[in-house]
């Protein structure tokens, strides 16, 4: 399993009424975009969240929070979760609530340019 099928229901759930969603595989798991712009995902059992940097430190002191660090370097505003933290509905919608609240304010990473043969 590359990554829970559970949170990545539990996410398309709470993002059934939203438009201009889309997912991708990457990283080894799938990652919702909303907007055009990586908005949450699941890695393994972890909840992806891109949230605010401005309250990014105050995150991730939470229980079961870290720094997204999938390449080894961390990367301020991304936050793992894990799956104890987002038991309830409570506190899953939580963690949704801080990335579509982060969504508008964040910057769209720059598309790639497909090489032309």
């Amino acid at each position: 399993m590359a990554y829970n099928e559970n949170i990545a229901d539990r996410i398309r759930n709470s993002f059934a009424a939203l438009s201009n969603v889309e997912e991708k595989k990457m990283m080894g798991g799938i990652a919702f975009m909303y907007n055009g712009k990586m908005c949450v995902g699941v890695i393994k059992d972890d909840l992806m969240c891109r949230v605010d940097p401005n309250i990014f430190e105050d995150l991730i002191k939470l229980k079961g929070c870290r720094p997204m660090d999938f390449t080894k370097r961390p990367m301020k505003g991304y936050i793992y979760v894990d799956e104890s933290r987002m038991e309830t509905d409570k506190q899953f919608n939580f963690w949704i609530d801080k990335a579509l609240e982060f969504n508008p304010l964040a910057k769209a990473s720059k598309k790639k340019k497909k090489k032309e043969l």
